[in-house]
Parts: structure tokens; sequence; C-alpha cells
């Protein structure tokens, strides 16, 4: 018997600090969501506007693990499904993006805008992923939050890499490419955590 109650208190320890880590990684992300809004929209970029739509769907992604830490492994499989469902939307709305500044407004986008979001972005994503790294290989909600911080890292990376290319070529194709890049990285990502998601939802 006190063998049992030691578990339950450590297992309570542990979903008290998943907790703790989600929402942290919640407000982080959707501050910085609500900030690669606004410099996608001042600075027409799609990179951008790909950054923060991420940063959306992380906010969700991150909110959905929360509410089901401690919960039995098979919800955390549907919600692990759901979360590749984001993802995928995420992805279908950079595709949409990228499909009106080609054919609808191909404006030039400002490089001095996509680089201070971007770098600012790229050091709160740096900071969730460091957070989440002790749970990366843990149960399949922990690691598809952690799914989520790693594109992150890739997206501010390759935002930033759009700023100067866009600084150096004085053309709005860099971000473009950047967006393509970012929409092929988040349909890998759907398909990871969705085949983690399955497999954990049969083992259940």
């Amino acid at each position: 018997m006190a063998g049992c109650c030691g578990c339950g208190v450590e297992a309570a320890r542990l979903h008290a600090r998943q907790r703790r880590v989600l929402r942290i990684v919640l407000a982080v992300n959707a501050a910085t969501f609500l900030l690669m809004l606004g410099a996608a929209l001042h600075g027409r970029s799609s990179a951008l506007l790909s950054g923060a739509l991420d940063n959306l769907g992380d906010a969700l992604t991150y909110a959905l693990s929360l509410a089901v830490v401690g919960a039995p492994a098979r919800a955390k499989a549907r919600v692990a499904m759901f979360k590749a469902a984001l993802i995928l939307a995420a992805a279908l709305a950079v595709a949409a993006a990228i499909a009106w500044r080609l054919f609808v407004d191909p404006a030039m986008p400002l490089f001095g805008a996509m680089g201070w979001a971007g770098a600012a972005n790229l050091a709160a994503n740096l900071a969730c992923l460091w957070l989440l790294r002790p749970w990366r290989a843990g149960d399949v909600n922990l690691a598809s939050a952690y799914e989520c911080a790693r594109n992150d890292i890739a997206d501010g990376l390759a935002v930033l890499a759009a700023s100067a290319a866009v600084w150096l070529t004085g053309r709005p194709w860099p971000g473009l490419v950047v967006a393509g890049l970012l929409l092929a990285v988040f349909l890998a990502s759907a398909w990871r955590v969705w085949r983690a998601a399955y497999r954990s939802l049969r083992a259940a």
C-alpha cells in the first residue's frame, strides 16, 4: 500500500511539472503569435504569416496537451491526432498565403520587419524547446508538443534566412521560397505526429 501511495505522489508531481511547463510555453506562443501576425501584416511577409499561424497552432496544441496531462493513453492519442490535424491546417493556410502573394498581391516584403520579428520568435521558441526537451521521448502528449517546438526553430531560422535574402536580392521571392519550405516541414511534422498517435492508439 505504501508503495502504491508513493507511486501516486510521484505521478502527481510529474503531472504538476508537465502542467507548469505547458502553461509557460502556451503563454509564450500566444504572445509570439500576436507579435508575428502584426509584423506579417506590417511587413507584407508570407514567411512571417506562416510563422504566426504556426505559433497559433502551437498555442492550441499546448492548450490541448495541458488538458490531457494525466489522462489515459487513449485520450492522449486522440488529442495527438487532433494536433496533427492542426499542423495540417497550418500547412494549408501557408499554401493559401503563398498563392495570394503569387497571384493576387505580389508585394515586396519589408526585410527589417522580417528580421526583428524572426529573431524575437526564434529566441522565444528556443526557450520553449529547452523547456520541453526532457519530455521529447515521453508519452505521445508531450512528445507531440516537443515536435511543435522543434518546428518553430526551423520556422525562426527560415524567416531570418528569408529576411537576409530579401535584403540581398531586393526581391520578394525569397520569402515565398521560405514559406514553401515551411509548408513541407509542416506536412512532414503532421505525418509524424499522426503516425505516433495512431501507434499509441492501437497500443492502448
